[in-house]
């Protein structure tokens, strides 16, 4: 097939591209190539989709497959616009974020959808899931029976660069100092491995598929991902303490993702957001690789990556020093 990626050389797109030229596809992608370059036997075009229209001469033509994963529905439209008529078959990666709703266990692709962000607008990370909700809809609007819509939840493995799901191994592994975990043993986690994503979007664009499906990984107790992660991490780290939620909140400890947070750690009202069903695209051929497979990989690639590295996410050394003598002042 000829593939075109609007992207392919950050994590998801980056894969796709590789898993694509490994596969024997002719490969070409569209990118800036400002942080990095497309993978090696890929054809690069550069292009800076702020441009509008023009950003797409240099890809003109019929394509077997387009892959999209912008959040931007003004670039998503022009691409979708100069490209749709002539594609194939179009894969949008969108998001559960796209949900209005996450507080329901099992909840499948017909739940109730963020407002789209209006026509014309541009997405900012404030309004991420209005704006996955806007490009589903013009998607579908635009190319009908051709699209196949990706909804997919926290993406894990090797080369994430959100620094979520590798927090933990790489916390029980980098120190012996005592582990700050919040107290949510029974909370879900619900990750797909970038590698089985990127396989089931191939695999999906080889067939024609159509349709909207939640691309999910299996549900995993938090508890058990804690247990898993301090395994892996070998003899370093010492046993953890947990603090209740209500004390995390009035430290001021982020939920999820970002500096200062714990990552996997939700809201109230998020019981459903880890635990979306993915029935529909197993169903359809997805396949995932167990759950431990993915946490071993991702630490390999925590170590390569540094230990002690800055991250993205999660808490610095010296705020969970901190706060562990804090809560220990509290329990006295």
């Amino acid at each position: 097939m000829r593939i075109l990626v609007l992207g392919g050389t950050a994590f998801l797109s980056a894969e796709i591209a590789r898993q694509a030229v490994a596969s024997g596809h002719d490969v070409t992608c569209l990118a800036r190539g400002t942080s990095a370059q497309p993978p090696d036997g890929a054809t690069w075009v550069r292009g800076d989709r702020a441009l509008g229209a023009a950003a797409f001469a240099g890809v003109a033509g019929s394509w077997d497959s387009v892959v999209e994963v912008s959040r931007d529905p003004v670039q998503a439209r022009a691409a979708l616009e100069a490209l749709g008529p002539a594609a194939k078959h179009w894969t949008f990666v969108s998001s559960c974020s796209v949900y209005a709703d996450h507080s329901v266990p099992g909840a499948t692709e017909d739940a109730a959808l963020l407002e789209p962000l209006p026509e014309g607008q541009a997405g900012t990370p404030e309004t991420y899931g209005e704006s996955k909700s806007a490009i589903e809809q013009l998607t579908r609007a635009l190319l009908g029976d051709r699209a196949h819509i990706v909804r997919a939840g926290l993406i894990g493995g090797p080369g994430d660069g959100t620094d979520r799901y590798g927090y933990w191994p790489a916390r029980f592994a980098a120190s012996p100092d005592t582990v700050l975990v919040p107290d949510i043993p029974d909370a879900a986690t619900q990750i797909i491995d970038v590698r089985d994503l990127a396989a089931w979007i191939l695999q999906a664009a080889e067939q024609g598929l159509a349709g909207t499906y939640n691309a999910v990984g299996e549900v995993v107790g938090f508890a058990d991902y804690i247990s898993e992660s301090r395994r892996l991490a070998g003899p370093v780290a010492e046993d953890a303490i947990r603090p209740t939620q209500d004390w995390l909140v009035e430290q001021g400890v982020e939920y999820w993702a970002g500096p200062d947070s714990l990552p996997l750690w939700l809201p109230p009202d998020h019981e459903g957001f880890q635990a979306r069903s993915n029935k529909a695209a197993r169903d359809a051929g997805m396949r995932l690789r167990p759950w431990r497979e993915t946490l071993a990989a991702t630490l390999e690639d925590e170590r390569g990556r540094g230990l002690d590295r800055e991250r993205k996410a999660g808490l610095s050394r010296d705020a969970e020093r901190r706060l562990v003598a804090l809560w220990r002042d509290r329990r006295r």
